[in-house]
C-alpha cells in the first residue's frame, strides 16, 4: 500500500488553508496550470502556518512552538512523511522540486526575526524580506520552472523582486496592525510617529522598481505559470496603486482593501490579455 490517500488529503488541508486566508492568492493558483496548483497551494500553506505563529498566537509560547515547527519541518524533509498534513504537503513539493535547503532556512530564520525585533536597520530588512517574500518567490518559481535549471537560474532576479514587491505593498498595507498593534515598523529611517506624504513616497518609489523589474520576468515565465501570476501581480498592482492614491494618515489608521469586484474584472482582463499572448 502507499501513502497516496494522505498526500492527497494532506494537500487538501494546504488548499483549504490558502482558500480561507487569502481569496487573491486562491484566484491566482487557479489561473496556472493544473499541474502546479498543488504545489504552490503547498507552498502557501506551510508560510502561512509558520506567519501565524509569529503573528497571531499571543496567548501561547510563540518561540517554543516556532522551534517545534522548525523541527518538524526538517524531520519531514529528511524522513519524506510527517503527521502534520500541511508540513506533509510541503516536503512533498520541497523535496520532489529540489528546493535548496537554504530557502527553508531562509525562510524559518526571518519568521525567527519577527519574535524578537520590532524595528531594523537597512541589512536587517534586507535579509528579513530576502528570507520572508524573495525566497518564497524562488520556491515558486523552482515549481514553474519544472526542473529547468538555466530558465530558473534567468528568471530568478525577477522573482525574488516581485515576492520584495509583495511583501513591501504588504507592510503599508498592514502598517496599523504592525506598528499600532504589535510596535513594529519594516521601514528603516521612516519615523512612523510621524508618517507624512514625503516617507509614503519614498517606499512607493522602491516598490515601483520592484515591480518594473518583476514583470519584465513574468513575461518571460512558462506559460503554463503566466497567466496566475500574472492575476497576482495585477491584483497586487491594484492594491499599491490604491494605497498611493490614499493619504498617509489613512494608509496609518486602515487597512486598504481590494473590492471583490474589482478582483473579478482583474481576472477577466488578465485571462483576456493571456489568450491574445499579450502578457
Amino acid at each position: 500500500m502507499s501513502k497516496n490517500l494522505y498526500d492527497s488529503v494532506s494537500l487538501t488541508c494546504s488548499k483549504l488553508t490558502t482558500r480561507a486566508y487569502s481569496t487573491s492568492f486562491s484566484l491566482g493558483i487557479q489561473c496556472l496550470k493544473k499541474e502546479l496548483q498543488g504545489p504552490i497551494y503547498s507552498i502557501y500553506g506551510f508560510v502561512r502556518f509558520a506567519d501565524e505563529i509569529v503573528d497571531t498566537f499571543h496567548d501561547f509560547d510563540k518561540a517554543t512552538l516556532l522551534s517545534r515547527f522548525r523541527e518538524d519541518t526538517y524531520r519531514a524533509l529528511e524522513e519524506g512523511i510527517s503527521l502534520n498534513p500541511i508540513l506533509n504537503s510541503y516536503q512533498q513539493t520541497a523535496n520532489h522540486f529540489n528546493f535548496e535547503r537554504a530557502l527553508t532556512d531562509q525562510f524559518l530564520k526571518s519568521m525567527e526575526m519577527d519574535l524578537h525585533l520590532t524595528s531594523y536597520d537597512q541589512k536587517g530588512i534586507e535579509d528579513y524580506i530576502m528570507g520572508s517574500a524573495e525566497v518564497v518567490g524562488l520556491m515558486c518559481l523552482r515549481v514553474f520552472c519544472e526542473g529547468d535549471e538555466a530558465q530558473y537560474q534567468k528568471l530568478k532576479p525577477a522573482a525574488m523582486k516581485l515576492g520584495s514587491a509583495f511583501q513591501k505593498i504588504n507592510f503599508l498595507r498592514d502598517l496599523n496592525a504592525d506598528f499600532n498593534g504589535m510596535g513594529r515598523t519594516y521601514f528603516p529611517g521612516i519615523d512612523l510617529t510621524n508618517f507624512d506624504e514625503a516617507s509614503k513616497s519614498k517606499i512607493e518609489a522602491d516598490i515601483a522598481e520592484d515591480f518594473h523589474a518583476a514583470y519584465l520576468g513574468i513575461k518571460q515565465l512558462p506559460r503554463t505559470a503566466r497567466f496566475g501570476v500574472y492575476v497576482a501581480y495585477l491584483y497586487y498592482l491594484a492594491l499599491f496603486k490604491k494605497i498611493k492614491n490614499t493619504p498617509s494618515h489613512v494608509v496609518l489608521q486602515n487597512r486598504i482593501r481590494v473590492r471583490n469586484r474589482h478582483k473579478l474584472s482583474i481576472l477577466a482582463y488578465s485571462f483576456v490579455k493571456h489568450q491574445l499572448n499579450m502578457i
